[in-house]
């Protein structure tokens, strides 16, 4: 298990995007040398965890509880079987490229040491936006990532640390519980049925997914 590439974004202009000023930052490509990670801050306030990475809508993206994105290679390359078309590292909007690593079923609240100092935690699946669909240029790009529901994993900073590619990835923790950030996804987009399971990851939990469990074990019963 190990990085393949760590994946850096500048702001560039995008009619798709509703952040501010029209810019967006999803467009990532390899950095070229290693990269400091650190806690970004609250939402609103914080961007990426990654030096260098730009979040241009903070309303909706960065911040403590999504400081880092992962996405897997290995569904890269199913998607790139799937649309006929090269996806570089990077593609998705992913900050960690990673191989041999299970991303989109990693548990809420499993913890990855990332080369020998980084250590972050999983707290939920990324859920697809305008942004992410315009980038693509593909039709029907939002339903279709959505069934697949395999949503690589965004990560909190517990420990901050410098990173490259080519850095091991180990997992250091991984819960008791069920709860993957696929399961978490699909709990808050199509099966919301689904949600009071959620419950069992705890605090780990991306905090907004963690409040509409609550409320839907507290209406429906868990």
């Amino acid at each position: 298990m190990k990085l393949l590439t760590v994946n850096l974004g500048r702001p560039t202009a995008s009619e798709h995007t509703q952040g501010p000023d029209g810019l967006t930052g999803i467009d990532k490509r390899p950095a070229d040398g290693p990269v400091r990670v650190c806690d970004p801050g609250p939402r609103g306030t914080g961007g990426s965890g990654l030096a260098g990475d730009t979040v241009c809508d903070l309303r909706f993206h960065g911040g403590s509880d999504q400081a880092v994105y992962a996405f897997a290679r290995e569904e890269l390359d199913t998607w790139e079987k799937e649309l006929g078309r090269t996806l570089p590292n990077g593609t998705f909007g992913e900050n960690l490229t990673t191989v041999g690593l299970p991303v989109s079923t990693a548990r809420i609240g499993e913890r990855w040491r990332v080369g020998g100092e980084l250590l972050l935690e999983v707290t939920s699946g990324r859920i697809p936006c305008r942004t992410f669909a315009g980038h693509l240029g593909e039709k029907g790009w939002i339903g279709r990532f959505t069934r697949e529901a395999a949503t690589g994993a965004y990560l909190r900073v517990i420990e901050p640390g410098t990173i490259r590619a080519g850095d091991p990835v180990a997992i250091v923790h991984r819960p008791d519980h069920e709860v993957t950030a696929a399961l978490q996804f699909r709990a808050v987009t199509t099966e919301r049925g689904l949600l009071p399971q959620l419950l069992a990851a705890g605090d780990a939990l991306h905090p907004e997914a963690l409040r509409q469990a609550r409320e839907y074990a507290a209406k429906h019963g868990s």
